[in-house]
């Protein structure tokens, strides 16, 4: 699956790998309402032309995962920042 790196120079490898990073550090900076989001963008830096189609469950089953995630950010991150900031979708 990775054979294309093979065929790398050693510069083409630091653009890799610097543009791999660029995208884990935008994905790990996410914050406030921007965790909840499908995040097409870093799975788009694979090499792999794939778009697929998520299995989205069910509202009361999504919102008890919803829940569970924010629960383990309490246990996680405890002395992180809170805010109560309305959603505002970017335009």
């Amino acid at each position: 699956m990775d054979e294309d790196l093979e065929a790398m120079t050693r510069g083409q490898l630091i653009v890799e790998a610097t543009r791999l990073r660029a995208g884990i550090r935008a994905h790990r900076d996410s914050t406030g309402h921007d965790l909840c989001w499908h995040h097409p963008a870093l799975w788009s830096l694979l090499p792999e032309r794939t778009d697929p189609l998520p299995t989205v469950p069910t509202w009361p089953k999504f919102l008890q995962g919803c829940l569970r995630y924010r629960e383990s950010l309490d246990t996680q991150l405890p002395d992180a920042p809170r805010t109560d900031e309305p959603y505002q979708p970017r335009s």
